[in-house]
């Protein structure tokens, strides 16, 4: 069997039985390759003569720009010369940080041709950060936007320098690229084992780890991606999800290409729910997926108003608030279904197309993956460490965090590999996120879920985000104080505060209620997630602005 025979058919498994969850899970065997190339062996096969489009990204001023897949492959073709005489080389580290532009998608399947390494960065890296990965990267190559080059000047000066876009001078204008031939020799026969991706985590709770990923682990790792989203081939598929981050590849790259899907996409430009909402609609979106800040502010729109033709909605990236999945369905008739996975992992849990959902449920185990829960003995638990069994080592997870061989040894220990997610397992198989090791917090004697809480007061009309960390206190050791962000329409004023404790007190047992509130604007991650280590800190500091329940009692 060829390695895009055992490709396909493992694909061709998971789409056939997209709506029969036992046979997919019990039946499905991740593929075994010795060499593989994702790009050369399965995209090029696909896009030979195929004119439907693969790429589909829309401006800011109206305008869009269609690749079919026949051209994207013959572009990333012109793209792999390119880069390999610019002297990239197989195994070799090429910095990426492009917006969401064609030359993003070319160049990720250039470098993959290529057998090199592809290092994605958000466009939001300051000069520091930049500095920062290309030493702890070992990076030797740039392909960057024109507008963003001058955060490199300070960058050693060996490295090659590729400006996509505005012409700069010292850097080499990526449009020659479309002079180079359009057949391309790969150099050597891609191992599947060969490092592929890298990614930095983005770092919540502590400095980022660098995360690597091979020529499978992504690329073909990512059919449990595209089941749990259930992209069929033919779909227009909208990932909201900026590039540099593993979400992108994730949902803007492996699992539509696996199933034949047109990708997505809008460049650049604030995040605005209306207009965005109206792009699905007018552009006949059919699958979605977009993070659960996204749908809290598409929840403030009248959603009800906006006819689509979406069939399938997922979120990931955090967990999903119950109230946003409710509205949602209000309004659409349509289910939001959450999923769970890492920058170190492919998709692992989710709740699934043709199923029930339990609101605020991660769902159950995606083919390829055995998640267990364990107590802080290792041993299984109800409730405890989320956990990845590594015999069978499911495809779709990270090779180690590189560059720091104990890190990655505790990760690995004991057979498991540990999420550092604290989840509960419910005698029907379903898994249920408590949160991060790092965020659950004792209150007397009392484990507290802060994602328990922050669902609790998002029901609230006044509230757009919450965000529940622990605050010191004299007599309970810690108790939960809730940062608050608020809705158009609604001031940080004593009423409003009121208001919340009033509203958390019919929603919470009392071991769980807020005893203190601050009206915040929520520290984030530059890929949105809430810096929590951050509010953690505050909270521990005191501040004259927070409010206590105690003051509200009378």
């Amino acid at each position: 069997m060829t390695p895009l025979d055992a490709f396909l058919k493992a694909r061709d498994f998971l789409l056939e039985n997209r709506l029969d969850y036992a046979r997919a899970y019990g039946g499905f065997r991740w593929p075994v390759f010795e060499h593989f190339n994702w790009a050369l062996d399965y995209f090029d096969h696909y896009a030979a003569g195929n004119a439907r489009t693969a790429l589909w990204l829309m401006e800011e001023t109206g305008s869009e720009e269609k690749l079919s897949f026949a051209e994207l492959a013959r572009r990333s073709a012109q793209v792999a010369n390119f880069l390999q005489a610019r002297g990239v080389v197989p195994g070799e580290r090429v910095l990426v940080m492009l917006d969401n532009v064609p030359a993003l998608w070319e160049t990720l399947l250039a470098v993959m041709k290529l057998g090199a390494v592809i290092v994605p960065t958000t466009t939001l890296m300051n000069a520091e950060g930049l500095a920062y990965r290309v030493q702890a990267g070992d990076i030797r190559h740039l392909v960057v936007a024109g507008e963003h080059t001058e955060r490199c000047a300070a960058l050693p000066a060996t490295l090659t320098r590729i400006a996509v876009g505005d012409k700069t001078p010292g850097w080499v204008d990526y449009s020659t690229a479309y002079a180079m031939p359009a057949a391309f020799r790969p150099p050597v026969r891609t191992r599947a084992d060969a490092l592929f991706l890298l990614y930095f985590t983005s770092g919540t709770t502590a400095h980022p780890k660098l995360v690597g990923h091979t020529h499978v682990s992504y690329p073909v790792g990512h059919l449990s991606t595209l089941y749990w989203i259930g992209i069929r081939e033919g779909d227009v598929h909208f990932n909201i999800s900026s590039p540099g981050w593993a979400k992108h590849a994730w949902s803007s790259v492996f699992a539509p290409w696996n199933a034949g899907a047109t990708v997505f996409g809008q460049r650049g430009g604030r995040f605005d729910a209306a207009r965005t909402l109206a792009l699905i609609a007018e552009k006949r979106v059919t699958t979605l997926c977009a993070p659960p800040t996204v749908w809290r502010l598409f929840i403030q729109q009248e959603l009800g108003a906006c006819r689509t033709q979406l069939r399938e909605l997922a979120s990931a990236g955090e967990p999903l608030n119950p109230e946003v999945i409710q509205r949602v369905q209000h309004a659409w008739g349509l289910t939001v279904r959450d999923g769970y996975g890492q920058t170190e992992t492919t998709a692992q849990i989710g709740n699934l197309p043709g199923e029930s959902v339990q609101p605020g449920a991660m769902g159950r185990p995606l083919p390829g993956f055995d998640p267990v829960v364990l107590d802080a003995d290792g041993a299984p638990a109800e409730e405890g460490m989320l956990a990845l069994r590594l015999a069978p080592r499911p495809l779709g997870l990270m090779t180690g965090y590189l560059d720091d061989a104990a890190r990655s040894a505790a990760a690995m220990a004991g057979g498991y590999y540990r999420t550092g997610d604290v989840a509960r397992r419910d005698a029907g198989g379903r898994f249920w996120y408590v949160g991060r090791s790092d965020d659950v917090f004792k209150s007397s004697d009392y484990r507290i879920s802060p994602f328990e809480i922050e669902s609790a007061l998002i029901e609230h009309p006044a509230v757009a985000e919450a965000a529940v960390v622990p605050a010191p206190d004299a007599q309970r050791m810690a108790v939960p104080k809730a940062y608050v962000a608020l809705r158009a329409g609604f001031a940080p004023t004593r009423e409003t505060a009121a208001a919340l404790f009033a509203f958390a007190r019919t929603r919470l047992p009392p071991y769980q209620r807020i005893r203190r509130l601050e009206f915040f604007d929520l520290p984030k991650t530059i890929s949105g997630k809430i810096r929590r280590v951050e509010l953690r800190r505050h909270a521990e500091a005191g501040s004259p602005d927070e409010f206590r329940e105690e003051d509200f009692q009378g």
